[in-house]
This record gives structure tokens, sequence and C-alpha cells, in this order.
């Protein structure tokens, strides 16, 4: 059998860093050539223009595909392998593949997809790497610890149920093959290792552990685990494995996202204020997007993760794009759209 092409895997909850990641290791790719296939969660592609917009060599349109039309898990045989089939039809195929999976999705079933006769001959998963957000774990979110769901559950009616969230952490944390804890310049020292250990129980044995500040993680560390994950699909359970009735207990029907578009933002942190308050008075997970700023000639990028929120600029408006602000809200079930809206619009 000819060289497959090795294939990673990136999953993790809503703005753990995987983005942050993926432009960390196109800083440092050491000349490999790099495709990227990014599955959005919302209909703003904010994570491919993320990465093109960093302005790194070697991060070309042609190797950022985008798949926003569902979580990818759910939609293999519609999106992803036709992603994967055209990537593999360039006349110089890539060294290496990186998948961004949404922050909800699961990765076994997309790891399934890797042994259909039309990939595998051609591509092996060469490790699935959880990216996690050390911050907020160490708050006690999507733990399965009674204390730390109580003190949610204290702070926010709607978590007063079962919480799926904690069942897709969990899915993407036994899929592992490397989980990287991300953010730890946002933590107390000693905290990590605490962390180490109560994700350790929800996980395979023998798993790496990487530490990380802002996701800076070399890629020789990250590439290479020769995971051949697709033939080892029996030592990665899952909570949504088929349960005897032939289809998956999965679904996404927990969350909502939509698209707010603004005018441009003359006062950007009289709007970041009112995003933040939105954040706190609603089931808000995240939010992200651009600005367009008046008299400024770059765009200004807007991620929020709970109640921490980051603005910078990434690159120039490009003649031949409008210039228009907009934001992508990601959350729990029933979002009010109208009420974010007038909350966040002013």
């Amino acid at each position: 059998m000819a060289t497959r092409i090795p294939a990673t895997v990136i999953t993790g909850f809503l703005g753990a860093g995987k983005t942050s990641l993926i432009r960390h290791m196109i800083e440092n790719n050491r000349g490999k050539r790099l495709a990227f296939l990014i599955n959005e969660f919302g209909d703003l592609g904010i994570d491919r223009e993320l990465l093109l917009g960093c302005g790194i060599e070697g991060c070309d349109e042609d190797d950022v595909v985008e798949l926003s039309n569902g979580c990818i898990c759910c939609t293999v045989a519609d999106d992803f392998l036709p992603a994967i089939e055209a990537i593999l039809a360039r006349p110089n195929p890539p060294d290496h593949i990186l998948i961004e999976t949404s922050g909800l999705a699961l990765p076994k079933p997309l790891v399934k997809a890797f042994s259909w006769p039309e990939v595998k001959a051609r591509i092996t998963v060469d490790g699935v790497i959880t990216v996690v957000d050390s911050k907020a774990f160490s708050e006690g979110r999507f733990a399965d610890d009674e204390a730390a769901v109580q003190a949610q559950r204290e702070a926010d009616d709607s978590l007063d149920h079962d919480n799926p969230l904690e069942e897709v952490f969990e899915d993407q944390l036994m899929c592992a093959d490397m989980v990287i804890l991300n953010k730890l310049d946002l933590i107390e020292d000693g905290v990590a290792d605490r962390i180490q250990v109560e994700l350790a129980a929800h996980m395979r044995p023998g798993v790496r552990f990487v530490h990380a500040r802002e996701a800076a993680v070399d890629p020789v560390v990250m590439l290479g685990l020769d995971a051949k994950a697709e033939d080892d699909l029996a030592n990665r359970p899952s909570h949504h494995d088929d349960h005897g009735d032939g289809e998956d207990d999965h679904d996404h029907d927990d969350f909502d996202s939509f698209t707010l578009r603004l005018n441009s933002v003359a006062d950007a942190d009289a709007l970041e204020a009112r995003i933040l308050k939105a954040v706190g008075d609603h089931d808000i997970l995240r939010v992200k997007g651009f600005l367009d700023r008046p008299g400024v000639a770059r765009r200004e990028v807007v991620q929020a993760v709970g109640p921490r929120l980051r603005r910078y600029f990434d690159r120039a408006w490009r003649p031949d794009e409008t210039r228009q602000s907009e934001l992508v809200i990601i959350g729990l079930k029933g979002l009010d759209q109208d009420a974010i809206s007038r909350a966040i619009l002013g």
C-alpha cells in the first residue's frame, strides 16, 4: 500500500483555542504542505477568515476548506467526504491534513468516516487532539463533578437539568490521543495538575497531556502520532455509540446560533460592554466575528468565551469586499435572539 496522508482531527469545546492552535502550526510548519478543513457552527465563516487573515506564508485560500452546512459528524457523507476527495484530487496533495471540528462535534463519527473505502486507502488518522480551556474547567464547567454542577445550577436556572455539554466534552476526551491543556496563563500554579487528574478519569490510559499558553504547541509534538485511530474505534468509547437500535444517539438540538449584523462601530469599548452584559444575561456560550471601525483600514476581530472577550486587528479590508460588522452568537437552545440583538445593538 502506498504511503497514506496523515490527518489530524482537532476537537475541543467552544473557545478552547483550536483556531489559535492551527495558526501556530501554520507559523511553524517547517515547510510541510498543509491542508485545512474547518467546520463552523453558524452561518458566518469566522474561523476560516481568521486563518486567512493571519498573513502567514503557506496559508492560502485554496488550502483552507470550510464546511458550514451542519456539524461535521452529522454530515459526513454529504459534506466531509466530498471535501476530502477534492483535497486528494489536487495535482500536489498535501503532506498533512488538519481538520478543525466545531466545538459541538463528536470526534468518533468523524474518525469512523476514515474507514470508508473512498478514504481509507489514501488517508490515515494520525491522531485526535482535544483542546481544553483550563480556565473554564477550573471554574467547574463541563466537569462531571456534583459540586461544580451544583454551582452552575445555582448561578443559572437553565442548567437545572442534565447538561448535554458534559457528554460532548467527555466524548472529545475519550476519543483523544493527546489532550492540550490550554490557557494555563489564566490559572494559578498547581491548578493544572489537579485538572489533569480530573480529566484522566474520563480518558483512555496512556493519552498524553501537553500544557500550553495561547495554544503555542510545537507541531513536532502534535504531528506524527501514528495513532491510526480509524483502526482503533473499539477502544474509543462514546456516550453516543449505537445502543442496539442501529442509530447513533446524537443530535445538536440543544444549541442555537445566529448572525448579528451591525453598522460601523465607532465605540468598540461600549459594544464590548454590551456584549459582555448580554453574555451574562442570556445563555450565550460564544461570540465571534469582525468589526468595521470607521476610519480604520484594518478589520477588528472579536472573540468572547463566557465573560472573557478579546479584540484585535488582524488584516486590512480588501478593496473587493464590503466592510461590515458581523457577529456569530452561539448558545444553549432557546436563545432569545430579539432580546440579545437589542442588548448588543444598544
